[in-house]
């Protein structure tokens, strides 16, 4: 492909951007972010995001729930599926390594709207997850001073650690941490790895710990626990697709095993924010897959690891849902180790808001940059190198909805957002390498297209596990999406002969 290859005067609402002008080099100083990433940082990157409070509790709670000790089989099991996506993302950012990662694959190989409804899906995700992530922070920080004999008083502890309401220490979390992303990617991931390397302190700590009490006969002969009853849902909307369409199953056996999977899928979600970066990573074709796969692996080995630790030191049958990691070292003896628990979770998702910033902003940046949203949004700090003015205004947005939303009940449509992005790209791959058989890939999927079937077909299994609510919820997002993007990013796309950016690429000077 060429260079030179004019843009497309259509003004189909699927007209495709061309993949030289997605990879093709970025020359001006307005548009241009610094290259700051090695393989390291992206592992780093993906560690920082998906090794969250997650790790500490869900393991335990669907423990409790569904699949028993089984639980290990359903961390195996999301984690297989998160690397078949993985293994698509991999393939698709060694051959178009941008920063829109998700969005400007579609741009590429499906067209325009369907790439504007991909990133409309991704703001969805990444913005409300920066809440969600802050909120829970929040709670975690209030228990732990809470559980170090430490007391508010009355005018300070209404807005300390609640689910609903106004929260202070959500707010200067959000603010501390857009300010060191708003500074350039290089201070953003020097506080990384400070943060990572203490919260994989905390995991190892924990894990060491937890195997010098592991109990053999809690885990013998209880893979799979023999199946319970159908759970009753208290109505349509709070029912999964799965059962809406064929009945709430039992809780246990092979089918809790199965059924946890999706559950456990949360605590994977993020390590696609790595792909973001491509930007800003030297040698992206070939780096950018590493970190992707690396990170998703080590991350696996990690969950695994502490889902081994938690049903081996307490009976599925006994852990507390509450807390389950802490307690269960209460539980052991080792009362000093919950603590650990509490700090690591601290430290685990204030990684977690750091990178959800970083990502979010290079999505934007490149929705912004491609015209679909206000171009003034893909300024450049050329002080910092940094989309600043764009982090700030996305901080500020992460306190409001923070702030006035419960957006603790609205965690799924993080999931939704992100496994409906995995589709498109798993798809993606079959397409283009049947459409663009002569791109150069630093990168290719094995086995394909079955791999990348498998990949659909996993994440639609993830998506049909979500209730009706969030579907519906979902559905409202991408209808208002589509609206913004018929009355404004249409006509102003760097694609539209109307547009007065028209012509105005991601290369061309």
């Amino acid at each position: 492909m060429s260079l030179d290859r004019p843009l497309d005067r259509s003004t189909s609402i699927f007209r495709r951007l061309p993949a030289d002008e997605a990879s093709g080099l970025r020359t001006t100083a307005r548009h241009e972010l610094a290259r700051v990433y090695k393989s390291r940082d992206l592992v780093v990157l993906g560690l920082g995001v998906m090794i969250g409070a997650g790790i500490f509790s869900i393991a335990g709670r669907q423990a409790a729930t569904v699949a028993g000790p089984g639980v290990i089989l359903s961390f195996l099991i999301a984690g297989i599926a998160m690397l078949l996506a993985a293994l698509c993302y991999a393939e698709l950012s060694s051959t178009l390594p941008v920063s829109g990662s998700a969005y400007t694959y579609t741009y590429v190989i499906f067209g325009e709207v369907w790439a504007w409804i991909i990133g409309w899906s991704l703001i969805l995700e990444m913005q409300l997850a920066i809440s969600v992530v802050a909120r829970a922070w929040s709670i975690y920080f209030a228990q732990t001073l809470t559980d170090l004999g430490v007391t508010f008083p009355g005018w300070l502890a209404w807005m300390v650690g609640k689910p609903e309401g106004f929260d202070l220490p959500m707010l200067l979390i959000i603010c501390l941490l857009t300010l060191i992303v708003s500074a350039g990617a290089r201070i953003g991931l020097r506080a990384l790895y400070v943060i990572v390397s203490a919260k994989l302190l905390a995991i190892g700590a924990i894990i060491v710990v937890g195997a010098l009490h592991f109990d053999q006969a809690n885990i013998d002969g209880k893979i799979p626990v023999p199946p319970g009853p159908a759970a009753q849902s208290a109505d349509l909307l709070h029912t999964t697709i799965i059962g809406t369409a064929f009945g709430e199953l039992g809780s246990f056996g092979w089918f809790g095993i199965f059924a946890a999977a999706p559950a456990i899928a949360f605590a994977y979600i993020g390590w696609d924010i790595v792909a973001t970066a491509a930007e800003e990573t030297t040698d992206a074709a070939r780096t950018i897959p590493i970190g992707v796969i690396r990170g998703l692996v080590l991350a696996t080995v990690l969950f695994i690891s502490v889902a081994v630790v938690m049903v081996g030191m307490v009976p599925y049958d006994q852990i507390d849902q509450g807390a389950p990691l802490a307690n269960a070292f209460r539980h052991v003896g080792e009362g000093t180790m919950a603590h650990v628990v509490n700090l690591g979770a601290v430290l685990g998702l204030t990684s977690v808001i750091l990178v959800l910033i970083v990502g979010l902003t290079r999505v934007v940046f490149s929705m912004a940059r491609d015209g679909l949203l206000p171009r003034g949004l893909a300024t450049i700090n050329r002080r910092y190198r940094s989309p600043s003015r764009l982090t700030l205004i996305i901080g500020a947005v992460a306190i409001v909805l923070g702030e006035t939303v419960p957006v603790l009940t609205l965690e799924p449509l993080v999931v939704m957002g992100t496994v409906f992005a995995f589709t498109f790209v798993a798809a993606g791959v079959i397409v283009m390498r049947r459409s663009m058989p002569d791109l150069p890939r630093g990168f290719r999927v094995p086995w394909s297209p079955v791999v990348p079937a498998l990949a659909v077909l996993a994440s639609v299994w993830l998506l049909m596990n979500l209730q009706v609510v969030t579907w519906l919820y979902f559905a409202a997002w991408m209808a208002f999406g589509l609206i913004v993007y018929l009355l404004y990013g249409r006509s102003n796309s760097i694609l539209d002969p109307r547009s007065r950016h028209f012509g105005q690429g991601r290369h061309r000077r």
